[in-house]
């Protein structure tokens, strides 16, 4: 009977010495990598200054503003990334370009010239050569021919003098929640388009605002949206495109936000905070903006969420104006236009 129950130690002692080498071993490789990403993160950080900027440390959240010229920028865009555990052993950072200017074709090839990099050099750190990347592909789409008009990436109206930005929500460090990444990464690229809903204009000394709409639950829908509207050329051809999204994450109880200004300072977080005073979900909201050549001075911002707040009652999102008053705009709802 001893015998048996010595044994029985014995081989329970076994199997605990047996897990904790293959925790050790695990633990060793995560910390190596954690190693790895921290000491990517701080090179980054040197090399870029004030260019490189962190979102959310403890979940790895790091963001990147890159410009065809550091003097006298002409093109520049927004690198968002997420860097999961197993960043850069086995799995690729998790990306998000945000540039209004930025669609159909070309943003496809700069996507794909990101990838194909990563395939290249799997198992290294990537951040950098794909910052150079991009880098080279502004300056390449700045010297092109077909380059985007410089009026896609300066303001229409005079910046800083007519709007409090004390009263603004300040969204420099928007946050993209953890689960963002399982939301990127498991959206199959076949993902069916959602449909798109169109509003009515609002027109004022020659400036033209239109919303469009569509009920959106994940990032990648968001982008399909996108590109289609930006396959519309009178849509393509707006001076601005502002907007806005909310996905819920139901599992995690939190929301997954982003906006894009496309030029129009500060508008994309204006609309972004309206949709969360609001209290709305699952959608994307984008507002065309086509300048008239006379400056509306603040007034843009008020066309701009009346335009929004509109359609968004117009398809049951917000179903009384009371509700939607609290964002402060004065516009009435639509005529013949019911919550559903």
């Amino acid at each position: 009977m001893m015998k048996k129950l010595f044994k029985l130690v014995n081989d329970v002692c076994l199997k605990v010495k047996e897990c904790k080498q293959v925790f050790c071993q695990g633990y060793t490789v995560h910390r190596s990598v954690c190693v790895l990403q921290m000491e990517e993160v701080e090179a980054l950080s040197s090399i870029y200054a004030e260019e490189w900027c962190v979102i959310d440390e403890a979940a790895r959240v790091f963001c990147i503003r890159v410009s065809d010229d550091s003097q006298r920028p002409r093109l520049t865009l927004c690198l968002q990334i997420i860097l999961p555990p197993d960043y850069p052993s086995s799995a690729p950072p998790v990306y998000q370009i945000n540039a209004g200017w930025l669609r159909g074709a070309d943003r496809i090839t700069l996507s794909n010239s990101l990838e194909e990099l990563y395939v290249e050099n799997a198992g290294e750190s990537i951040l950098y050569l794909w910052v150079e990347k991009i880098r080279e592909f502004l300056v390449e789409k700045s010297q092109s021919a077909d380059g985007p008009e410089m009026s896609k990436t300066v303001t229409t109206e005079e910046e800083g003098h007519d709007y409090d930005e004390d009263n603004l929500p300040d969204y420099s460090m928007l946050k993209l929640a953890n689960q963002s990444a399982q939301l990127l990464s498991s959206a199959s690229d076949d993902e069916e388009l959602p449909l798109i809903k169109h509003g009515e204009t609002i027109t004022d000394r020659r400036s033209t605002f239109q919303p469009h709409l569509a009920a959106v639950v994940t990032p990648k829908q968001v982008q399909r949206v996108l590109n289609h509207l930006y396959e519309n050329k009178k849509i393509a051809s707006a001076t601005h495109n502002i907007y806005a999204y909310r996905i819920y994450c139901e599992d995690k109880n939190s929301f997954l936000q982003d906006c894009e200004d496309d030029g129009e300072t500060a508008a994309g977080g204006r609309l972004l905070h309206l949709l969360q005073i609001l209290d709305v979900r699952n959608v994307l909201v984008v507002v065309s903006r086509w300048y008239g050549g006379i400056l509306l001075g603040p007034d843009r911002f008020k066309h701009i969420n009346n335009c929004a707040r509109n359609i968004l009652i117009q398809e049951g999102y917000t179903d009384t104006s009371e509700e939607a008053s609290k964002a402060g705009g004065k516009n009435k709802r639509p005529k013949g236009k019911k919550a559903k």
